[in-house]
């Protein structure tokens, strides 16, 4: 074996389950976590059971709640055309009605 190209062995690695089982045993981490083991496997325990240990279903509930508040594009162009029709509705629709309304400004 060449010297200093392999990678340090750790005799006794603690290998951590989500369950909470540990484990040790040689590897090249000194510890390890994981989702599963035999103690919690379906095919081990005969029972079925849901596995999420990264928070997948939790996130993504998260992202249909923020998405509930975000206003899509149609929405968003249409509240904008109901604004300026009635932006152009609150303006005189002649010069004569335009010219009283600074005559009563002055």
């Amino acid at each position: 074996m060449k010297a200093a190209i392999h990678p340090k062995y750790y005799e006794e690695t603690k290998v951590t389950c989500a369950c909470g089982a540990t484990y040790n045993f040689g590897s090249t981490m000194p510890e390890l976590k994981v989702e599963i083991c035999a103690n919690c496997h379906p095919f081990y325990t005969g029972q079925m059971k849901f596995i999420d240990t990264k928070g997948r279903v939790e996130a993504f509930r998260i992202k249909q709640k923020n998405a509930k508040k975000v206003v899509s594009k149609t929405e968003r162009r249409n509240a904008k055309k109901v604004q300026k029709r009635r932006f152009e509705e609150s303006l005189p629709e002649t010069l004569s009605e335009l010219r009283k309304v600074i005559k009563r400004k002055k």
